[in-house]
């Protein structure tokens, strides 16, 4: 017996139409399927940030999606199969922030573990947090963010930023004017 007629449904014309009430489920947004898919890994996830400056200010995000949702950031995001670290900051970029960047040195390699009230990896993440060198495009919010913004270097504590994206931009403001040297 085949899983259709088992489940009461003809197999000759298929299984009986929804009721009109029925409602198609609305589809999900490709973006926020993949932020749950994250969630509880079986394995850390690798993902890359970016640390641009345009006019002296440092761009930043608000984030959309956890981990970390609400909360403004740096823009980046997760490897694609097959991408460099590089190809991948470069996507992220682009499509976070509508920005073409040149990515340039790393300014820090770091882990974000986050756990939940019982002590389980809610998620895992190994960053790659690289300066990078905007060539064009127009800065805009992406389909994962909510905003993105240019931020003065000495009004960040009003963004909520983690203490250890406050430090990457400090360093990477560092690197980028040892580059300008």
């Amino acid at each position: 017996m085949n899983d259709a007629h088992a489940a009461g449904a003809d197999p000759a014309v298929g299984p009986p139409a929804a009721p009109d009430s029925a409602q198609a489920p609305a589809a999900p947004d490709p973006a926020q399927a993949a932020a749950e898919a994250r969630r509880y890994p079986v394995r850390p996830i690798v993902g890359v940030g970016g640390v641009a400056f345009i006019d002296g200010k440092v761009v930043l995000i608000k984030r959309r999606f956890e981990p970390l949702a609400g909360r403004w950031s740096l823009p980046g995001g997760t490897l694609e199969l097959g991408e460099s670290l590089h190809e991948g900051l470069a996507r992220e970029m682009r499509e976070e922030t509508g920005l073409i960047v040149e990515v340039g040195p790393l300014v820090e390699l770091f882990d974000r573990i986050t756990r939940d009230e019982d002590g389980r990896v809610r998620f895992h993440y190994v960053l790659a947090d690289y300066v990078c060198r905007p060539v064009g495009g127009g800065l805009c919010a992406g389909s994962d963010v909510a905003e993105a913004v240019l931020a003065d270097l000495d009004g960040l504590d009003r963004f909520g930023l983690t203490p250890k994206t406050i430090d990457v931009i400090a360093r990477a403001g560092q690197l980028a004017a040892a580059a300008l040297r």
